[in-house]
């Protein structure tokens, strides 16, 4: 949560909302967010921080353990219409990397500002080389991408 808090300002100049969803009360958010994150990034968490006790979202996202009664990690990419574009579930031991959900948030804006007329392959960076989808493509990836040519 820190690590996005760091970089919160380069998602809202994408136009990006950040929330955050746990199964903690917001009591327990505003004690954390006092006690140590504040502590890791200036000024404490910048975004919202959801407090979903019964794991209504989590049960909705598929992340609700309803054993443990809490939510595994997980990261969503939602578009403007509301539909799931990007999603990623690591286990608590494997931290995310902020830079690659910035990186896949400017690919999906990219394709959706194109209407679909371009599309990003692998690794792929903003002013790097995008393929256009179509039947000429088709089997023809090869000539137009390698990996390495991200």
């Amino acid at each position: 949560m820190s690590a996005v808090a760091a970089k919160y300002e380069e998602f809202q100049a994408l136009g990006v909302e950040v929330m955050s969803v746990s199964v903690d009360t917001q009591f327990v958010h505003k004690i954390w967010d006092e006690t140590e994150l504040s502590k890791m990034v200036d000024g404490g968490i910048p975004y919202p921080m959801i407090a979903d006790a019964a794991g209504h979202l989590g049960t909705a996202y598929g992340v609700y353990d309803d054993e443990a009664g809490v939510d595994v990690r997980g990261r969503f990419i939602i578009d403007p219409d509301g539909y799931i574009q990007g999603m990623e579930v690591l286990t608590p031991p494997v931290g995310r990397k902020v830079e690659e959900s910035l990186r896949q948030i400017k690919a999906f804006q990219h394709v959706r500002e194109t209407q679909g007329g371009e599309v990003t392959p692998s690794g792929w960076e903003p002013g790097k080389k995008v393929l256009k989808p179509g039947p000429d493509l088709v089997g023809h990836v090869w000539e137009v991408w390698k990996p390495g040519d991200e």
